[in-house]
């Protein structure tokens, strides 16, 4: 059997969106209760879709959406990121094919306002696209942020 592209993992919905009660392991993990819902890779893609030039946003407001989307308490954090990474992979390859609207995933941050190291390309290609659409980087650790990036956040 063929290996899937990212485009095909992007639309395989598989069983999601899922909702299910938070259980005391996650609750734990997590430090909520209620429900959390598990997103389709799609769902993750056409948020991040909305993000326009100049413009960011984080996986955790991404999950914040999703949650409020299902009316439910929390967005499942694990699958979030990897469905966020499925996005950027998908792009990636579409701009290869020679597509041109492609999701602008360099413009989706990790928490704090640092870039995606998972992403396709290099953090060097990421930081100049940033750079081309008016941010500025600095390096914080042995990571990458978008200086004053809470000044650029779009809400969903």
């Amino acid at each position: 059997m063929p290996k899937k592209s990212w485009t095909e993992k992007l639309h395989d919905s598989k069983d999601f969106p899922r909702i299910e009660k938070i259980t005391e392991k996650m609750r734990k993990q997590w430090g909520a209760t209620g429900t959390v819902v598990i997103p389709q890779p799609i769902e993750v893609d056409e948020l991040m879709r909305r993000v326009p030039k100049g413009k960011l946003t984080t996986i955790n407001h991404i999950r914040y959406a999703l949650a409020k989307k299902h009316a439910v308490t929390i967005c499942c954090p694990l699958t979030a990121g990897i469905f966020t990474n499925i996005a950027a992979h998908a792009a990636f390859e579409q701009a290869q094919q020679g597509k041109k609207d492609t999701t602008p995933y360099w413009r989706t941050l990790k928490k704090g306002g640092i870039i995606n190291p998972k992403y396709p390309s290099t953090v060097e290609e990421l930081k100049k696209r940033l750079e081309q659409e008016g941010h500025t980087i600095i390096k914080k650790g042995k990571n990458y942020q978008v200086k004053n990036y809470q000044q650029h956040l779009i809400t969903f």
